[in-house]
């Protein structure tokens, strides 16, 4: 006998919770919804309908998954960043809500000053940084730069759905390279590089290690060699007086904040994210002063 959508949900809901899974009937909504192809609205409003068998299949299929450990976006394909949907698959990293702040940082500081800033977002991914920071901002124009020529189709596909394309660029480029030839100047300089020394990656949560690509996620030895290349090759992009934000991982707040003093960076800073981490250091090129190079070995 077919079963309704509220029966269902108390299925998965339960089951998720003897996995041990915290947010159980976020999830159960959301896997029940992208099943059907559903907002969570429409999934709560139709809870006393009755299913097919052959959605009640797809259902205990993508269950299936999410019980072996893979993250609930991928399963679905979509997830929300900063109040905006976003698609998503295992070439880009899932959105966090730690990197919303790096959103908000940049919003109060544009806002009001800066309203048709020119925002270049390093490393991409998804393209959820930067085209927050588009809608949030109608005036601004944004250049998306990533390594992956996937991450920059995801990101592509992200900004027609969140009808953002026209002030969207895309480039596809390695940090490491420096800036290609003609990409302009910036007013603004966001990024939230691969930060997790390499030495732990294996010790993430199979959720993050066995699904997300780990070449977004290790920032080598130390965790700070993108650091080291965006203050040494990209503050020439840079307008003077512009400014530069840059997400952290813990515990790495100060050594960020030195190697942008050490870069002639000025009025550096770290903010605190909802948890009290410290978790985007900002700072601002000097109007006069040339770009420096920093020593690889800080």
């Amino acid at each position: 006998m077919a079963k309704t959508y509220s029966q269902l949900y108390i299925e998965v809901r339960n089951a998720l919770r003897g996995a041990g899974i915290k947010a159980n009937s976020l999830e159960a909504r959301l896997l029940l919804a992208g099943a059907a192809e559903k907002s969570t609205a429409e999934l709560l409003r139709d809870m006393s309908l009755y299913t097919s068998r052959s959605y009640e299949k797809k259902v205990r299929q993508l269950l299936g998954r999410r019980l072996e450990g893979e993250p609930i976006a991928y399963i679905t394909g979509s997830w929300e960043f900063y109040g905006f949907p976003f698609k998503v698959d295992r070439s880009v990293l899932i959105p966090r809500i730690d990197t919303e702040l790096l959103v908000k940082e940049a919003e109060q500081s544009l806002n009001g000053r800066k309203m048709d800033a020119r925002v270049l977002d390093l490393g991409c991914g998804s393209g959820c940084v930067g085209i927050a920071i588009a809608k949030l901002l109608p005036k601004t124009q944004i250049v998306l730069l990533d390594v992956s020529e996937k991450a920059i189709r995801k990101a592509r596909e992200n900004a027609v759905l969140n009808r953002a394309s026209e002030r969207v660029s895309f480039i596809t480029a390695d940090i490491k390279d420096g800036p290609p030839m003609m990409i302009g100047s910036f007013d603004l300089l966001v990024s939230n590089p691969p930060y997790i020394p390499t030495i732990e990656i294996l010790e993430l949560e199979g959720s993050v290690r066995d699904y997300e690509p780990i070449w977004a996620l290790d920032g080598g030895e130390d965790g700070l060699d993108f650091y080291r290349e965006i203050f040494s090759r990209w503050l020439s992009v840079i307008r003077p007086g512009g400014e530069i934000m840059v997400e952290v991982g813990e515990d790495q707040a100060l050594k960020v904040e030195e190697l942008m003093r050490l870069s002639g960076l000025y009025d550096v800073e770290s903010v605190r994210d909802t948890r009290g981490v410290l978790r985007v250091v900002k700072a601002k090129k000097d109007r006069m002063k040339k770009d420096r190079k920093i020593n690889k070995e800080v």
